[in-house]
């Protein structure tokens, strides 16, 4: 799959970029981008699914993400509807699973746990599985309008790559096999450990958007648990995009 996929993007980058070089080559106009920001933030909230997940991982709810990125954008001086993003920031994930289910991140067992609780033991009401990466985005744009990007229709194609920071669990409000909270809705346990988790990610990303608003689809390549360490998925994020700020 991820060849597949790392072809498609080859592909489109090289039709963006002769796309460009000939819109270039019929003699348009100067345009002037004084008034246009070099620089500006993005904001991803995200949907997030995964994939290649087999039966015994058991998520549940709605499984999401944030991401916040300063980004440098810099147009092609043969094409300034074209321009070369890039930045820094954080990419986070909340995979959230069903309450009867136990993700043992501190286990030292050769390969993740992800264990299955009796209904008459005691369980978290909620739980999840967190990650934060340190993220360097690249992307090659096009606007519609590149003198008024605030007014304009805008299409990406790009790479993330990251570096993990943080991988933790959290589970909330331990209740028993009734339902009645224990300890209080409010008590919260958490463990940390990047053992199982690759040390980078890498992920391919789409958007498409008008204006600041716009929706972003990534794919990451790389799995989410290291080789071997656990079965192999993928996250899959679906998101609302606001750039421009």
């Amino acid at each position: 799959m991820e060849k597949v996929i790392l072809s498609a993007v080859s592909i489109l980058f090289f039709g963006m970029f002769l796309n460009a070089q000939t819109a270039s080559s019929t003699g348009s106009k100067k345009l002037d981008l004084t008034g246009r920001p070099a620089d500006h933030f993005v904001l991803e909230f995200q949907n997030i699914s995964l994939f290649g997940k087999p039966d015994s991982v058991k998520t549940s709810g709605f499984s999401r993400g944030f991401n916040i990125y300063f980004m440098y954008d810099k147009p092609f001086a043969t094409n300034p509807k074209f321009s070369l993003s890039f930045g820094g920031g954080l990419g986070t994930s909340n995979i959230f699973f069903d309450n009867k289910t136990y993700v043992d991140v501190k286990s030292t067992a050769n390969t993740l746990p992800f264990r299955s609780i009796d209904a008459a033991s005691n369980h978290f009401s909620k739980f999840k599985v967190s990650t934060i990466y340190l993220e360097a985005p690249v992307e090659l744009r096009y606007y519609s309008d590149p003198v008024h990007p605030n007014s304009s229709w805008k299409t990406s194609i790009g790479l993330k790559l990251g570096t993990l920071l943080k991988a933790y669990s959290k589970g909330k409000n331990m209740v028993s096999s009734t339902g009645a909270s224990i300890n209080g809705k409010s008590y919260i346990e958490k463990e940390q450990s990047k053992r199982f988790f690759n040390a980078t990610n890498v992920a391919v990303s789409g958007k498409i958007s008008y204006g600041i608003f716009g929706i972003s689809v990534t794919q990451n390549l790389t799995p989410l648990l290291r080789d071997s360490y656990g079965p192999v998925m993928h996250k899959f994020a679906v998101g609302f995009t606001i750039s421009g700020l």
